[in-house]
């Protein structure tokens, strides 16, 4: 009886621990930036309270989040999600992991539209798998298949079509729920680095030989590349960690930060016909400064963010041909002249670096960082 009480005594103590750990980053942001509402883009990446303990069986490993589940209950998650295989790529069922053949060969995309640059794996049958390039690191170029299959390509356009009652045909793409924020402690704590990615990946119980592995490399290999011209740029690996970069790129505490919300976050690709138009934050006064943050395939939350300068953000209001609403937050980039000259956006748009502004409107799990006011 005495074994049986210590033994639940000391799993009671590891659930509070846990339960105090993950409330750590929410308390940051609170202390940080007392004026400013955390995104649902963020806080549902947060092992928020409910009182009960979630086991999530995610990228090979197993993780145990306390406060996650039903008051007083124990959620088990399998998985990220089904896996889809489809014809048209890009369409799968958010979660999920969708295949697509295109003319530069297989790519994968298990977040639709988050492929990255540039990474090749060897699949279960020993052929290659080639990941998508990112469209928003401005250093790569664009793949052929990217070009033809990824349907975050339809969220670039230019600065002109933004205003009441252009019509653009987009998809935006759902966050993929499974992985979370760490607190800081525990992520600084793991390697993050190319050199170590066996270590990383065996910590996580990743297959080297898997999509998820190719992705993972990537995201490291990309978190260590120079950023662009006139660019500041890190990858966070936590929550405070980027609290800490937006804040110190704007100069200020006094931040907004948001993220595209879309009424039904399923929705498919459709035409939208835009109702309203506003600027957002950050003004000609501090040169059209702000932080953008996007979500990286990784074990666990990360985004690479980076600061740009003579850049706009925009609220925008638009209406789905279903009746479906968005308010979603789209950048333009004034000064395009350091992107590689076969940026996506380049090609899609038909124009050279730093000729016109470039826009783009952003996935519903990417941050955009102003200065209120």
């Amino acid at each position: 009886m005495d074994r049986l009480l210590a033994g639940l005594l000391g799993f009671l103590l590891l659930a509070s621990v846990g339960s105090h750990a993950a409330r750590a980053p929410d308390q940051y942001w609170k202390s940080a930036l007392p004026d400013t509402p955390m995104p649902s883009s963020l806080s549902q990446l947060l092992n928020t309270p409910a009182g009960g303990t979630t086991v999530n069986v995610g990228w090979g490993g197993v993780h145990v989040d306390a406060g996650h589940g039903k008051p007083g209950g124990t959620t088990v998650d399998v998985g990220k999600g089904g896996v889809g295989v489809n014809v048209n790529p890009g369409s799968g069922k958010p979660g999920g992991t969708t295949v697509g053949v295109g003319k530069g060969g297989v790519g994968v995309n298990v977040k639709p539209g988050y492929g990255k640059p540039g990474g090749t794996t060897v699949g279960p049958r020993g052929k290659p798998v080639h990941v998508n390039v990112s469209p928003f690191l401005y250093n790569y170029a664009a793949t052929e298949t990217q070009l033809h299959d990824d349907p975050s390509v339809a969220l670039f356009f230019q600065e002109k079509e933004l205003r009441p009652g252009k019509k653009m045909t987009v998809q935006f793409t759902n966050t993929v729920p499974g992985t979370k924020f760490l607190p800081r402690s525990e992520a600084d704590a793991i390697p993050f680095s190319s050199e170590k990615v066996p270590e990383i990946l065996g910590r996580f119980s990743v297959s080297p030989d898997s999509v998820e592995a190719a992705e993972m490399a990537q995201t490291l290999r990309d978190c260590e590349a120079p950023a662009a011209k006139g660019e500041k740029k890190a990858c966070a690996t936590s929550l405070e960690s980027m609290v800490d970069f937006a804040t110190a790129g704007l100069g200020t505490s006094h931040v907004r930060a948001v993220s595209t919300v879309v009424a039904r976050p399923d929705s498919p690709k459709q035409e939208y016909t835009i109702t309203g138009v506003k600027r957002a934050g950050a003004g000609a006064d501090d040169g059209g400064r702000l932080v953008a943050c996007h979500a990286e395939p990784y074990a666990y939350a990360v985004f690479a963010c980076h600061q740009t300068r003579r850049t706009r953000a925009y609220s925008v209001s638009m209406l789905g041909r279903d009746g479906t609403a968005v308010d979603a937050v789209a950048v333009c980039h004034a000064d395009t002249s350091g992107w590689n000259p076969k940026h996506v956006a380049f090609q899609v748009l038909n124009v050279k670096p730093g000729t016109v502004p470039v826009c783009h409107f952003l996935p519903q799990d990417h941050v955009v960082w102003t200065r209120s006011g």
